[in-house]
C-alpha cells in the first residue's frame, strides 16, 4: 500500500495507509453515523471537506449506486480506521484520496478540541508529510468558499414528475440530496430544479404552490441569490427548507446565522418539539446554525444536546423549515410528515397569512 499522509491546522501530522492516491486539501469534519455511507459521500452538503469516519469499518454491505444521494462522491479526501476495497477503489475511481489505518478517535478528539479546520491530504508512492503540509497551507476556509453552490447545483432547471397530481414545487438546488427530491415526487408533486443563483423571473415563471431551499455546502451568507429569492416571494408563496435551506430562510428574514464549532454530523441527533415535548432522533450534517430567527420567525424545535434551532416557523408568513433531514437517507423515518406538513401548507385551499409592512 501506498504511503499517506494527514497535515492539520492543529499543527499534526498524522500517517496512514493510502487506499486511495492523490492530493486533496479541505476543511476536516467527522461524521459519527454507523451506517449510510454510501448516503455520505454522496451528499452534496461535504463538497470541499475531508470527512472522517469514527465508526471503525466502513463497506462492510458494498457499494450500491441505488443509495446515493448524487452523481458523484462530494468530500475532497476521505479518512478511516479501516476501508474495504471496495470502496477504496469506488474512491480510486472517482478520484478522491482515502486513507485508513488512522487513529480515527484521535482525529475526532482533534476536531472536538479544536473545531472543524483545515487540513492537507496526500497519497501515493512519493508523498510525503511535505506534500500533505503544502495542501494545508493552499487551503481556503469554509466561508471563502463563495461559488459553492456553482459545484453542486444544476446549471438549468429541471423538471422533475411532470403530470403529477400535486403541487408545483421550486426547488432551489443549493446541493440537494436526490431523497429530498424523492420525497416530495412521493407525495405526487411535481418538482422544478432551479439552479442555486436562480433570478425571481425563473421562480415567477414557474408560478409555484411552494419555494422549498435545499441543503448544501458551505456558508449561507455566500447564497445571496437565494436569500433574495426567499424576500421576493414569502409574502406570497409558502416557504420551506431543509438543513442550509433553514439558514437561507432566516438569513432572508432578518436572522444571523453562525458556524459551529464542529457541526452535527450523523443519525442519532436528538430534536426536542417545543410544542409536544416529543424528542425525535434525526439525520443531520451541518456545520453552520441560525444563532438568531429574527422577528419573523420562531423556534418551534431545538437540540437536545446543544439548544441549537432545529425547526422554524413563520410568525406571520407561511414558513416550515428544519434544520436536519426530515427525509433520512440513512437514519430514522421520525420526521417524514414534515412533507406532508409542507405541501399541505402549500395546498391551494390553505389559508394564507396577512402579511405585515416592514
Amino acid at each position: 500500500m501506498n504511503p499517506a499522509y494527514v497535515a492539520l491546522e492543529s499543527g499534526h501530522v498524522i500517517e496512514g495507509r493510502g487506499r486511495a492516491p492523490g492530493t486533496a486539501r479541505g476543511e476536516l469534519v467527522f461524521t459519527t453515523a454507523y451506517t449510510g455511507y454510501e448516503e455520505s459521500l454522496t451528499d452534496p452538503s461535504y463538497e470541499e471537506q475531508v470527512l472522517t469516519f469514527s465508526y471503525p469499518l466502513i463497506g462492510n454491505y458494498g457499494v450500491r449506486e441505488e443509495r446515493f444521494e448524487s452523481d458523484r462522491v462530494h468530500p475532497r479526501a476521505v479518512l478511516a480506521r479501516e476501508l474495504t476495497d471496495e470502496v477504496a477503489d469506488w474512491l480510486a475511481s472517482e478520484g478522491v484520496p482515502a486513507v485508513d489505518h488512522l487513529d480515527t478517535r484521535e482525529v475526532v478528539t482533534d476536531v472536538r478540541e479544536g473545531g472543524a479546520m483545515k487540513c492537507g491530504v496526500a497519497v501515493g508512492a512519493n508523498a510525503t508529510p511535505d506534500d500533505a503540509v503544502a495542501e494545508l497551507e493552499r487551503c481556503e476556509a469554509m466561508s471563502d468558499h463563495t461559488e459553492i453552490g456553482a459545484q453542486v447545483s444544476v446549471d438549468d432547471p429541471v423538471v422533475r414528475g411532470a403530470g403529477n397530481d400535486g403541487p408545483e414545487v421550486a426547488l432551489v438546488d443549493c446541493g440537494a440530496k436526490g431523497s429530498i427530491v424523492d420525497s416530495l415526487l412521493a407525495r405526487e408533486a411535481t418538482v422544478h430544479v432551479l439552479p442555486h443563483d436562480a433570478a425571481p423571473g425563473d421562480v415567477a415563471a414557474v408560478d409555484p404552490d411552494l419555494l422549498f431551499v435545499s441543503n448544501g455546502p458551505g456558508d449561507p451568507a455566500n447564497y445571496e441569490a437565494a436569500i433574495d429569492l426567499v424576500r421576493e416571494f414569502v409574502a406570497d408563496t409558502p416557504v420551506a427548507g431543509i438543513c442550509l435551506g433553514q439558514q437561507i430562510v432566516a438569513e432572508a428574514l432578518g436572522g444571523t446565522t453562525e458556524k459551529m464549532t464542529f457541526g452535527h454530523r450523523g443519525v442519532n441527533q436528538p430534536v426536542l418539539d417545543l410544542d409536544s415535548g416529543q424528542v425525535v432522533m434525526t439525520t443531520q450534517n451541518h456545520g453552520y446554525t441560525v444563532a438568531d430567527p429574527g422577528d419573523h420567525l420562531e423556534v418551534t424545535q431545538v437540540n437536545v444536546n446543544d439548544d441549537t434551532p432545529e425547526g422554524l416557523d413563520g410568525i406571520e408568513y407561511d414558513v416550515i423549515t428544519r434544520q436536519y433531514h426530515p427525509e433520512a437517507n440513512p437514519g430514522p423515518e421520525d420526521t417524514l410528515d414534515f412533507f406532508d406538513d409542507v405541501l399541505a401548507m402549500s395546498s391551494a385551499d390553505a389559508p394564507r397569512a396577512v402579511v405585515a409592512d416592514d
